[in-house]
């Protein structure tokens, strides 16, 4: 936000007090002990176990860092703020307990927040973060078809799930009946090729008959010419 960025760029030289020999002095918050860090905000997100990333993705898409940022919006008086105060003093130079420090310093003259309510308010945020994280693997499971919640159709994925384990069922059963029409083709071949033979042999079986019928029938013929017609 715009108000907590000129207060930090302020906040460096204002709230930083001289330092000595012996290193950097703050002003004294909490008995002088260092702020966590910001990355305690994300600390449950990230010891989480996560789901496989894909090889080919290298950056999360703009939906899912706006649907992020929708849920770490607050009021102005959070941990969310701070750490943005924190970001600005680190650009500006700053780092380590110098840091934390002095944003703490800006960010509770202006907001008059301690640092268990500050804390108390990362916890709130870790917390939203994580349930916001359990509802999407309860939806992606959901959409894999590995659980079903009441009242929710199918998801597309279940459906084309559901399509594919029917057409591989139909291409089996189709598989199984060509299967059986090649044997049923198979065995009509081979019926085919019998009955072809058969007439085949029939045939040459009726020649070799007529064959010697008519070559009896012309001798006798030719016999009775030549010995009744002198």
């Amino acid at each position: 936000m715009p108000l907590f960025d000129n207060i930090a760029k302020a906040a460096k030289d204002f709230f930083i007090e001289e330092t000595s020999p012996e290193g950097p002095s703050v002003a004294a918050v909490n008995g002088g002990r260092p702020l966590p860090g910001s990355a305690a905000l994300f600390a449950t997100a990230a010891s989480s176990p996560a789901s496989p990333t894909p090889p080919s993705l290298t950056q999360p898409e703009q939906r899912h860092l706006d649907h992020i940022q929708g849920l770490l919006a607050g009021d102005g008086k959070d941990f969310v703020a701070y750490t943005k105060m924190v970001r600005s003093l680190q650009a500006s130079g700053l780092s380590g307990p110098i840091l934390y420090q002095t944003a703490f310093n800006a960010f509770t003259a202006v907001t008059g927040l301690d640092l268990p309510a500050l804390l108390k308010s990362a916890d709130q945020f870790e917390i939203k973060l994580t349930a916001d994280r359990n509802q999407i693997l309860e939806r992606h499971r959901e959409k894999l078809g590995e659980i079903r919640i009441a009242g929710v159709a199918p998801s597309t994925l279940v459906q084309l799930q559901q399509q594919e384990q029917q057409l591989q069922l139909a291409l089996t059963e189709l598989a199984r009946q060509l299967e059986e029409k090649q044997q049923q083709l198979q065995a009509t071949r081979q019926q085919l090729q019998e009955q072809q033979q058969k007439a085949a042999a029939a045939l040459a079986s009726y020649e070799l008959a007529h064959a010697a019928a008519a070559t009896e029938l012309k001798a006798h013929r030719q016999a009775t010419q030549s010995f009744l017609l002198r």
